[in-house]
C-alpha cells in the first residue's frame, strides 16, 4: 500500500494546452520551437490542417509535468472540427502577431469561443508573436498587456524565430494551472465546462486522450508545422 503511494506521489500531472489564434499568427512556429528547439521560415512552413498535436515532459515547481499540446487551425473552414478540442483543456494559449494589427483585433472573438467551451478557471494567456518583426509592429506591448489584464489573462510577447519568450510563455501558464488544484487535482475537475455539465473524459471524442496511459506511440508522433 505505501508502495503504491509512492507511485502516486512522483506520477506527472497531466495538463492539456490549447493552441488559439488566427491563421499565420505562428502558433505551430511556437509550439515546434518549444517542443524540438527548432524554427522554420515563413516560406518552408504550411498551414496547419484541422488540429497537430505534440506531448512535452517538464518539470514545474518542482513537480513532474506532462503536456498535452494541440495546436489548432485558425482558418474559419476548420473551426467546427477544432471545437471540440477544447475539452479538457486546463490552459489557453490565444496567439496574435505583433505586426498584424488584424489577428489582435480577432481576439475578442476567440474569448467569445472560449466563453463557449471552457469554464472561467481554465488559465489563459495572451501570447504576442513575431517580436523579431519590430520594424513593422502594429500592436504595442501596452496595449496587448492591458488587454490581457481586462480580459484577466496572462500576457507575453515572443518570437518562435529568436526563441525569446517562448518557453516562458509556457512555464508561466503551467504554473499558473498548478496553482488552481481544482484544474487538475481530479478527472470531474477538468472536465467540467463553462455550461457547468459534467464532460467525462472517456476518450471517445477528439481532444480526450487519457494521458494516465503510456504515450510511447503519441511522443513520436508528428506535428506542429511551422505556420
Amino acid at each position: 500500500m505505501a508502495q503504491d503511494k509512492g507511485k502516486d506521489a512522483v506520477a506527472p500531472i497531466n495538463v492539456k494546452l490549447l493552441l488559439i489564434g488566427n491563421s499565420s499568427v505562428g502558433k505551430s512556429s511556437l509550439l515546434l520551437r518549444f517542443s524540438d528547439e527548432q524554427w522554420l521560415p515563413e516560406d518552408e512552413s504550411s498551414a496547419t490542417i484541422g488540429v497537430d498535436f505534440r506531448v512535452h515532459k517538464m518539470e514545474v515547481k518542482g513537480r513532474k509535468v506532462k503536456l498535452s499540446i494541440w495546436d489548432t487551425a485558425g482558418q474559419e473552414r476548420f473551426r467546427t472540427i477544432t471545437s471540440s478540442y477544447y475539452r479538457g483543456a486546463q490552459g489557453i494559449i490565444l496567439v496574435y502577431d505583433v505586426a498584424n494589427r488584424e489577428s489582435f483585433d480577432a481576439l475578442p472573438r476567440w474569448y467569445s469561443e472560449l466563453e463557449t467551451y471552457v469554464s472561467e478557471a481554465v488559465v489563459k494567456i495572451i501570447v504576442g508573436n513575431k517580436v523579431d518583426k519590430e520594424f513593422s509592429r502594429q500592436v504595442a506591448y501596452s496595449e496587448g498587456q492591458h488587454f490581457a489584464q481586462r480580459m484577466n489573462s496572462l500576457f507575453i510577447e515572443a518570437s518562435a524565430k529568436t526563441a525569446v519568450g517562448v518557453r516562458e510563455a509556457f512555464q508561466e501558464v503551467v504554473e499558473r494551472i498548478l496553482d488552481t488544484p481544482e484544474l487538475w487535482a481530479s478527472p470531474a475537475a477538468t472536465g467540467r465546462g463553462a455550461s457547468g455539465k459534467d464532460r467525462r473524459q472517456d476518450g471517445g471524442m477528439p481532444g480526450s486522450i487519457n494521458l494516465s496511459q503510456p504515450h510511447d506511440e503519441v511522443d513520436g508522433a508528428d506535428g506542429g508545422c511551422g505556420c
